[in-house]
C-alpha cells in the first residue's frame, strides 16, 4: 500500500512537473557567430531580495496571504495588492513572479493544486487592476517553502500567502 502510495504522489509530480514546462523561446542576437539567447523568464537574473516580498525588504511590495483551504481574496488582500500594482507600474522592466504557498496540512498534490489557485487569483486579480499578464508569472510551491516553522495556527497563517519575487 505504501508502495502504491508512493508511486501515484511520483506519478502525479511527474505530471505536473511536464504540464508547468514551458517551451524556451530565443531571440537571434546576430553577429558572426549568430548566437543565440534564451528570453525566457527563468534566465532573467534577479536584481532584488530573492525571498522577494516574504523578506519585507522590498518597500511597496508585501505578501498576502489566504484563509485556511481558500484561494479567495480578503479585503485586505485586495487592497495590499492595490498597492503591489502601484509598485509592479512603477517598475516597467521587471516581470514579477507569484508563489503560491500553503500550511502543511493537506497531501502535497492537493497544496501544490491549492497554491497553484492562489498565485492565480493574484494574477488575475492585478490583470483586473491593469497591470500586463505579459509581466506576471506564476508557481506554486505548495507547503515547500514555508516562511514560519511550526505547527501553531499562527505559523499556519503566515505560510498561507502568495510572494511576490521581482525578476530582471
Amino acid at each position: 500500500m505504501k508502495l502504491m502510495k508512493s508511486l501515484l504522489v511520483i506519478a502525479t509530480l511527474s505530471v505536473f512537473a511536464v504540464s508547468c514546462a514551458s517551451k524556451k523561446k530565443s531571440e537571434d542576437v546576430g553577429g558572426a557567430e549568430g548566437q543565440a539567447l534564451d528570453s525566457s523568464i527563468s534566465s532573467q537574473g534577479i536584481a532584488y531580495d530573492q525571498m522577494g516580498s516574504d523578506s519585507g525588504n522590498i518597500s511597496g511590495l508585501n505578501s498576502v496571504n489566504f484563509d485556511y483551504d481558500s484561494a479567495t481574496l480578503s479585503t485586505e488582500a485586495r487592497k495590499t495588492l492595490a498597492d503591489n500594482a502601484e509598485w509592479i507600474r512603477s517598475h516597467g522592466d521587471v516581470t514579477i513572479q507569484i508563489e503560491g504557498h500553503c500550511d502543511s496540512r493537506g497531501s502535497v498534490e492537493y497544496n501544490l493544486a491549492l497554491g497553484e489557485r492562489r498565485a492565480k487569483a493574484v494574477k488575475s486579480y492585478l490583470a483586473s487592476l491593469g497591470i500586463d499578464s505579459k509581466r506576471m508569472t506564476i508557481i506554486s510551491y505548495g507547503e515547500e517553502k514555508p516562511i514560519a516553522l511550526g505547527d501553531s495556527e499562527s505559523d499556519y497563517a503566515k505560510n498561507r500567502r502568495a510572494n511576490f519575487v521581482p525578476l530582471q
